[in-house]
C-alpha cells in the first residue's frame, strides 16, 4: 500500500456465500470474520462485538430505517464503531457502496479513517483487495469507496452515499444536517447514522433530533441513549453503568478507575454531559450545575427600610435590563427589583420610563445605600437618578472592566460554594445565571454569553454580580466611631 500510482487488483473477489440477508445481520457477520482491533484494549485480536455494539447495528440498520441516532457518553468506542460499519458496507452492502463520515473538521473525520485503513493492513484477505489513498479507501471488486469529509455543506454536495455517518453530531449546525440528509436520500434504503456525545445546550439540531427519537413515532429513525438517571450524583457508580455500557457490559472496555480519575478533574456539567451521557444546561457554565438553585430561599421576606445595595445592568433593544438589589447583612440576600426581557419582538425597546419608576420605587420602600449602573446607554437616565437621588448614591460601575469585575465574580462564586447568600428563586434571574459562561482574565473570571449575538441572556446574573459585591463591601466597613472631649 505503498504512495502513488494503485497496482491493479488480482485477488478474487471475497465470498459472502451463506451470510445473512438481512442488512444488520451481514455486518455482524462481516465484522466477525475479517475484522481486528487496531488499537487500545484488545489491540491485535479479532473483534468481538459486545451486546450493545450488536443492539446498535441491528437497531439502525433495520428493515425500513433510514435514520439513526446514537446519544451516549465517551469512551464507548463510537469512532471504532463507525470504522467497522463503513468496511462493512464497503464489502457487504449495495454495489457501488459509497461511504460518508463527516465529522466537525477534516481532521475529525481522517480519526474515523485511520481505524478503518489500519483494520484493512492488518487483515491480508482485506488489504489485497483495498486501494488506500490519502483521503479515501477504495474497492475495485464492488466499485465501494470509503470518504471522510468536514461538517460543512458545501463538502457533501455531488454524492450519493449508502451510508452517511455522523461523527459527534452536537458540533453539527442545521444547515450542515440538511445537506446532509438530502445527500443520504438519494438511495431507497441509503442510512444516515449519527453517533455522538449531547450537544452543550438545547440550541442544537441534536437535541430536536433527541426529542424526534424520543417521542418514537417514526418507524424509519432508530433512537439509542444511553444516560444516567436526571439528578443523580456524579460520583454514583451506578449510574456510571447506566450511562455507559462500556463499563457495564461482558469484558468491558472501560474501568471505573478510569472514570473516577476523569470526575475528579471535570466540571461537573461537563461531567455530566461528556460522562453520563446527560442533557445539562450550560455545559462551559460559569457555577457547578444546579449550585445557583440550591441557594434559593423564596419564603425569605425583605422588610421595608432594610439596607439593600442595587445592581443595574441596561441596553435599548436586543438584550434584557436588570435591577437587582441584595441585602447589606451577615448573609446577604439577592432579589428582583425589575428584569424586562425582548419578547422576541424585532420592534421593541426597553420602556425607560418603568424602568425609572422602578428605581424611584427601591430608593423609596428600602434604604439604598447605592445604586451601581452599568452607565453604557444609560448615562442620560443614570444622571435624572443622580439628581434626586444623590450621587453618593447612584454610581457608575463598569461591567466591562475586568480589574473590578473579576474580583466581584469570584467574591459572588465564593458565597455560592460556601452557602454565605441567598437568593429569591425567581426563575429568571436562575435563567440567567446558567446561561453564563466564565472567560478567564489575567485577572481572573469574569461571566461572559457563550457566544456574540447569543439568545442566552446573562444581564440579571452581571447586575446581581455587582450589588452583591458593594453588599459585602458595606457589610464588612467598619464605622469610625467619633471622639468626643469633654
Amino acid at each position: 500500500m505503498a504512495a502513488g500510482p494503485k497496482k491493479a487488483i488480482t485477488a478474487e473477489a471475497l465470498s459472502f456465500k451463506g451470510y445473512p440477508r438481512d442488512r444488520a445481520g451481514r455486518r455482524l457477520r462481516f465484522i466477525r470474520d475479517y475484522l481486528v482491533i487496531p488499537k487500545g484494549v484488545g489491540a491485535g485480536k479479532p473483534v468481538k462485538l459486545r451486546d450493545f455494539q450488536q443492539e446498535i447495528v441491528r437497531g439502525a440498520f433495520a428493515p425500513g430505517v433510514l435514520q439513526a441516532l446514537v446519544s451516549c457518553p465517551r469512551g464507548q468506542g463510537k469512532t471504532g464503531l463507525a470504522a467497522m460499519l463503513a468496511l462493512a458496507e464497503m464489502f457487504v452492502g449495495p454495489a457501488s457502496a459509497e461511504v460518508l463520515v463527516v465529522a466537525s473538521d477534516q481532521r475529525q473525520a481522517m480519526l474515523t479513517y485511520k481505524i478503518a485503513k489500519r483494520m484493512v493492513e492488518l487483515n491480508p484477505a482485506l488489504s489485497e483487495r483495498i486501494q488506500v489513498f490519502s483521503d479515501r479507501l477504495y474497492l475495485p471488486e464492488n466499485d465501494a469507496s470509503l470518504i471522510p469529509l468536514p461538517a460543512e455543506p458545501g463538502a457533501l454536495h455531488g454524492y450519493d452515499p449508502s451510508l452517511l455517518i455522523v461523527d459527534e453530531l452536537h458540533v453539527v449546525t442545521e444547515a450542515v444536517w440538511e445537506a446532509v440528509t438530502s445527500a443520504a436520500g438519494k438511495r431507497p434504503e441509503s442510512l444516515t447514522l449519527a453517533i455522538s456525545t449531547p450537544a452543550a445546550d438545547k440550541e442544537s439540531i441534536m437535541w430536536r433530533l433527541v426529542q424526534h427519537g424520543r417521542a418514537g413515532e417514526d418507524p424509519q429513525f432508530y433512537f439509542k441513549e444511553y444516560a444516567a438517571p436526571e439528578g443523580c450524583d456524579v460520583m454514583d457508580r451506578d449510574a456510571w453503568r447506566i450511562a455507559n455500557p462500556a463499563l457495564a457490559c461482558k469484558d468491558p472496555f472501560l474501568t471505573e478507575a478510569g472514570i473516577e480519575a476523569v470526575m475528579k478533574t471535570l466540571r461537573e456539567p461537563a461531567a455530566r454531559q461528556l460522562r453520563l451521557g446527560q442533557w445539562v444546561t450550560g455545559v462551559n457554565s460559569w457555577l457547578p450545575f444546579g449550585l445557583f438553585e440550591s441557594r434559593a430561599d423564596p419564603q425569605k421576606i425583605v422588610p421595608d427600610k432594610q439596607r439593600v445595595t442595587l445592581g443595574f445592568d441596561g441596553s435599548a433593544s436586543g438584550d434584557s435590563t436588570a435591577l437587582i438589589a441584595c441585602t447589606v447583612e451577615e448573609k446577604p440576600h439577592l432579589f428582583v427589583i425589575g428584569l424586562w426581557e425582548n419578547p422576541g419582538d424585532p420592534n421593541w425597546r426597553v420602556p425607560r420610563q418603568e424602568v425609572t419608576d422602578h428605581v424611584d420605587m427601591a430608593f423609596s420602600q428600602f434604604d439604598v445605600v447605592e445604586l451601581n449602573a452599568d452607565p453604557w446607554g444609560w448615562r442620560s437616565e443614570l444622571e435624572q437618578w443622580q439628581k434626586k437621588h444623590g450621587e453618593k448614591r447612584v454610581l457608575e460601575y463598569n461591567t466591562a472592566h475586568r480589574v473590578r469585575m473579576a474580583p466581584a465574580t469570584d467574591r459572588l462564586y465564593q458565597l455560592l460554594t460556601t452557602e454565605g447568600i441567598t437568593h429569591d428563586g425567581d426563575s429568571r434571574l436562575t435563567r440567567h445565571f446558567s446561561n453564563c459562561v466564565a472567560i478567564q482574565s489575567t485577572m481572573g473570571a469574569v461571566v461572559s454569553k457563550d457566544k456574540k449575538h447569543s439568545p442566552r441572556k446573562i444581564d440579571a446574573a452581571v447586575a446581581a454580580i455587582a450589588a452583591a459585591d458593594r453588599a459585602v463591601w458595606h457589610s464588612t466597613k467598619t464605622k469610625k466611631k467619633r471622639a468626643y472631649a469633654f
